[in-house]
């Protein structure tokens, strides 16, 4: 999961600065997150996954589909 963090912010060129600003934690703090030395709690990976459009479960690796599934 800590991969895919940083996977998402590289490919939306985003700096570590602005996903924390956004997810109103330091830049430190966001940085720990992708490096695995920190564990990421349920609120900051919902506003993980509501800032880049991506289910949950895609930035946990349960699933390798980003999208909801709209049926």
């Amino acid at each position: 999961m800590y991969k895919r963090i940083r996977e998402l912010r590289e490919d939306n060129d985003k700096t570590q600065r602005e996903l924390a600003a956004a997810l109103n934690c330091s830049q430190q703090v966001y940085s720990n997150y992708e490096l695995g030395q920190r564990d990421i709690p349920t609120d900051i990976l919902i506003g993980i996954a509501k800032y880049y459009g991506v289910t949950t479960d895609y930035i946990l690796e349960l699933s390798d589909t980003p999208q909801f599934n709209m049926k």
